[in-house]
């Protein structure tokens, strides 16, 4: 099954030639070098063995598993998913933990990410997932909520349909439109302007 991982969705949304350099001409992202990445990895490791029974009763949480493979042929996506949460109201949720500040809103990245995990969490569940939420680490552990609208998850599958383009098609897509992300890049090296 030809398939990609929501992390890939968000490489894809912070420059669509990601997916262009990693799975048409297969140039590694190197990211095991980043900080943030490292940083990353652990605080999923920790988060695995620190309060694996508490349960976020707020927000209606009654049971939860932790670290979820998921795949879909029928979405063509893969991925583990941090936590799933199973509420009281009989629907299910995804919960992601990012090691980044929370800003008053919440990163169109994130969002997706959000999204796409739920739709991993419908198709393997069967049960409906109606939000998710994400925990933004590096503000104290700030649990936002991401509400899933279906004009959001068209828009993920959307998406999804894009990078295969690129994947099957070899199409080298368009740059991102912010300069600033071109200066932390690990393919800034061999980007064509």
């Amino acid at each position: 099954m030809l398939s990609i991982t929501p992390s890939e969705i968000v490489e894809y949304l912070f420059c669509p030639r990601f997916i262009y350099f990693m799975n048409c001409i297969a140039v590694p992202q190197s990211e095991q070098r980043r900080l943030k990445v490292l940083i990353g990895r652990e605080i999923h490791k920790k988060k695995e063995y620190i309060n694996k029974d508490y349960l976020r009763k707020k927000i209606g949480c009654i049971d939860k598993e932790l670290s979820v493979y998921l795949s879909s042929e029928k979405v063509k996506l893969r991925g583990i998913v941090d936590e799933v949460l199973h509420l009281k109201d009989g629907t299910l949720a995804p919960l992601d933990y990012k090691f980044t500040v929370y800003k008053d809103f919440v990163y169109r990245t994130h969002r997706i990410q959000n999204i796409l995990y739920g739709l991993l969490i419908e198709e393997n569940y069967g049960k409906p997932v109606n939000k998710g939420f994400v925990v933004y680490v590096r503000s104290k552990n700030y649990l936002k909520e991401v509400e899933h609208r279906e004009k959001d998850k068209y828009r993920a599958l959307n998406i999804i349909e894009d990078i295969f383009n690129v994947i099957i098609n070899g199409f080298f897509p368009k740059k991102t439109k912010f300069p600033a992300r071109c200066i932390d890049c690990c393919y800034k090296n061999i980007c064509v302007k």
